[in-house]
């Protein structure tokens, strides 16, 4: 068994020997009063019982670590001339603390890890020179360049820990240096066998946005989702699968997932059921602005919380098909709000976007309108809120994707405009925060979540190819000029909206007048351009709905 000693077993030897001295010098002070026993002896005696107890653990110990890796024992007993190159990728760890050390202890105690290390880079004054587990300690980070051609290092390690601003740092020292970065699981899931050490994976943009992790009321939330039945409409998208996710934690009593796509529908369907054990649901395949069918569902599932994240989203392809986004995204919201005033709906929350704010497109034109049905309908009896976002990381159709698959390719990467900045935020968060929103809601509010700053897509598209292991000045980006309908900047606040504070910290709420937009037939006349497929009639009836909205006419290529 000596051949586990490990550090704790030393100190338990220690504690032992100083007992044992101890009660050594008790008994001969009171038999004999140190007559006849030399003062050394009591200090040489624990010492070497010490010496010897713990060096014959470790000889044991030494041992058989030498019979089972003796090639590992050659680079210790002798100079690092007549060892054979280590094989792994040389990395660097960036940062020499107490994390740093420990993830380097996991690293060299996994004899296949793949990874040979060479060293920390830390800025630390105090570390560099110095040497951990054997290995130096280099820095600060802005001599990387420098640090990397001297011990020929091919990649970065950052723990889980290194996030926001500090990541960033990180990755624009490793752009200079033209190295790959890797991030590392967290400690405590190595520690809990959840994840390997060797479970290295590429750093993601979310890790450069440094969000903190969002806090939620789960009282608040539990006590209007807690064994009540939930309907989620485009309960297969990005959206509507997270907050699918999110809601089965707060125990509800059925959950109705709605969606016009089969293969979504299914995907979340399999989900809940495989990987959360979840099995109160019932699927619905069809479309929100079918009448009978939402009805029905109503009449059978009686829904007492109902998210609507049903939409159709993309801006260039509802701008060539606009009639599809008021078919979807208002008559859509318009049949799901009414079905829900007639059922007894408690709580209805739409979920909203940022482009609805001084509208330049169909869609966010479209939502708007959403936003303002529910503004009509709410005082009937169910509690209706919106929640406005924008755009959202990893989601269908984002961006991310899009540029990856271009670098891959080796470019180019295509961005519409230099100046073009847009806000991003995660999809948990996105879905927490909506979550989080329907507790707050007393009825009218349009929720704004803090999306922090916004992003130049162009500074994202560069960031990505550094992130991939790419040279920014070997592959090009290109610009390829604002699509149909698309702005530069998008905002979350349009005017006469008056912005309060909410009890989280990470949501808004925006007070504005209601806006009656059935009674005097302008929508009617909206939907019935929809139904001609009248692409410039259904633009000036949105025009006339929403005042702000400016169209802009679809560019055929």
């Amino acid at each position: 068994m000596w051949r586990y000693t490990g550090l704790a077993d030393l100190w338990k030897i220690g504690r032992a020997v100083f007992m044992a001295e101890v009660a050594l010098i008790i008994y001969v002070a009171f038999t004999s009063h140190f007559h006849g026993h030399p003062r050394s002896v009591f200090i040489l005696d624990p010492l070497l019982a010490f010496v010897f107890a713990c060096g014959a653990r470790v000889m044991i110990r030494s041992l058989y670590e030498i019979s089972l890796y003796p090639k590992d024992w050659r680079s210790v007993l002798l100079p690092a001339n007549f060892c054979a190159p280590q094989s792994g990728i040389r990395a660097l760890i960036v940062g020499a603390d107490a994390d740093g050390a420990r993830i380097a202890k996991e690293i060299l105690d996994v004899r296949d890890s793949g990874l040979h290390l060479v060293g920390f880079v830390d800025d630390d004054q105090s570390r560099i020179g110095r040497k951990i587990h054997d290995l130096s300690v280099y820095g600060p980070l802005s001599t990387l360049e420098g640090v990397a051609q001297m011990t020929r290092a091919e990649e970065i390690l950052v723990s889980a820990g290194q996030s926001g601003e500090r990541l960033r740092e990180i990755v624009d020292a490793c752009e200079a240096a033209q190295l790959r970065i890797k991030k590392l699981p967290a400690l405590a899931d190595i520690a809990s066998g959840k994840v390997s050490v060797k479970a290295l994976r590429d750093v993601r943009y979310e890790d450069l946005l440094g969000r903190e992790e969002v806090h939620l009321d789960e009282a608040g939330i539990k006590g209007y989702l807690a064994d009540k039945v939930v309907l989620v409409t485009g309960a297969g998208g990005s959206i509507g699968s997270e907050l699918c996710r999110q809601i089965i934690r707060f125990d509800p009593r059925l959950l109705v997932l709605f969606d016009a796509g089969e293969e979504n529908l299914y995907s979340i369907e399999m989900e809940l059921l495989h990987q959360h054990g979840f099995t109160r649901y019932v699927t619905v395949l069809g479309q929100v602005q079918d009448t009978a069918l939402v009805e029905a569902v109503f009449m059978a599932r009686q829904p007492q919380v109902v998210f609507h994240a049903a939409a159709y989203k993309h801006v260039p392809m509802l701008e060539c098909n606009p009639w599809q986004a008021v078919t979807n995204n208002i008559l859509g919201s318009r049949t799901v709000m009414e079905a829900s005033v007639r059922h007894g709906v408690g709580r209805f929350v739409l979920v909203s976007t940022d482009k609805a704010v001084r509208p330049t497109n169909v869609m966010g034109a479209s939502k708007r309108v959403a936003e303002l049905l529910m503004h009509g309908f709410q005082g009937r009896g169910t509690t209706f809120m919106a929640v406005r976002f924008g755009n959202v990381l990893g989601s269908s159709g984002s961006v991310i994707p899009l540029f990856r698959s271009q670098i891959e390719r080796g470019g180019p990467v295509t961005v519409t405009h230099p100046d073009v900045t847009r806000y991003f935020m995660t999809i948990p968060e996105a879905a927490q925060l909506i979550v989080q929103a329907g507790a707050l809601g007393q009825g009218g509010e349009i929720f704004v979540l803090k999306m922090g700053q916004p992003v130049r897509i162009a500074d994202l598209a560069r960031d990505l190819i550094v992130l991939s292991g790419k040279d920014p000045a070997e592959i090009e980006i290109k610009f390829t000029g604002l699509r149909p309908g698309e702005k530069l900047f998008e905002e979350l606040i349009t005017a006469g909206e008056g912005v309060l504070e909410t009890g989280h910290e990470k949501i808004l709420v925006l007070r504005s007048e209601s806006v009656a937009v059935e009674s005097d037939g302008k929508l009617e006349t909206l939907l019935e351009a929809a139904r001609c497929f009248d692409s410039d009639g259904v633009k000036k009836k949105l025009q006339k709905l929403v005042p702000e909205y400016l169209p802009v006419s679809c560019i055929s290529s």
